[in-house]
């Protein structure tokens, strides 16, 4: 299938690593014009010189802090002056889940969740706030907010709180400009084999006393495809929802962990 998006020009937040990374791959071997943007500037410009080299295509990289309204207005400012418009956003900016070192609720620290509630959700807020006029006035757009599986089951309150919040912000936003042309999503990966997912399951492994591969399945085997997800199967998912061929999606939340056994979503 042909997803038309030569020459769409796409911002991804959080592109220098993980799921943003493939995500920017993808996108350009699709033919997107892209700019990918987060907080480390080494780590943004390695990034940019490794996706320029594999894939020959256009791509641009830009620091921001998501956490600010300035450094985000200038992120999008910077991004329509690179590419000369905007048509598809991906916001991917955020801290990885992770289980707090004190669980239940004594281990829910208010400036800990405070943080994660402002990087993810008001860091997604204020990228689509700077985005949409842009993406209005072209008639069309796309906007993809990468939240988690964590919004679907309890596990840690931060986690399941700022990833229920995203999928209720896309909604919003889904209501307010998909009669405009512009179509929002979410995206809830699970367990995704990433730059982090090695170190996990060597720790693992050596705390078992097993194989890596004992390791993996122990950690990651429990979705319906038993195995995880790579990073490269959501970017592909996220490509499809970036398309004008994903028209009939708009404002849902997409799973993209392989499966949960017994759970029902309707």
């Amino acid at each position: 299938m042909n997803l038309d998006l030569e020459n769409k020009r796409a911002l991804i937040t959080g592109g220098s690593r993980g799921i943003g990374k493939a995500i920017a791959r993808l996108l350009l071997e699709e033919g997107a014009r892209v700019v990918i943007a987060a907080r480390d500037p080494d780590a943004v410009a390695d990034t940019t010189r490794a996706l320029a080299e594999a894939t020959g295509g256009e791509v641009h990289g830009m620091t921001v802090d998501t956490r600010d309204d300035a450094s985000v207005d200038a992120l999008v400012q910077g991004t329509v002056a690179a590419l000369g418009g905007l048509d598809i956003v991906v916001n991917a900016a955020a801290r990885p889940g992770s289980a707090p070192a004190v669980p239940g609720i004594a281990g829910v620290a208010s400036d800990y969740i405070l943080d994660e509630i402002n990087t993810k959700l008001v860091g997604y807020l204020r990228v689509a706030r700077a985005a949409a006029p842009h993406l209005v006035a072209n008639g069309w757009g796309r906007i993809i907010n990468i939240s988690g599986l964590a919004a679907r089951q309890t596990g840690t309150i931060p986690g399941s709180v700022r990833n229920v919040a995203v999928a209720a912000l896309t909604k919003g936003l889904a209501d307010e400009l998909g009669p405009k042309g512009v179509n929002v999503t979410v995206v809830h990966p699970g367990a995704t084999r990433t730059e982090r997912t090695a170190a996990q399951i060597a720790q693992r492994a050596a705390a078992d006393g097993i194989s890596a591969a004992e390791a993996e399945k122990l950690l990651y085997g429990n979705s319906l495809i038993g195995r995880i997800v790579e990073a490269e199967e959501v970017a592909a998912v996220v490509a499809f929802l970036a398309s004008p061929r994903s028209v009939a999606i708009n404002g849902d939340a997409i799973a993209a962990g392989g499966g949960s056994p017994r759970a029902i979503h309707y």
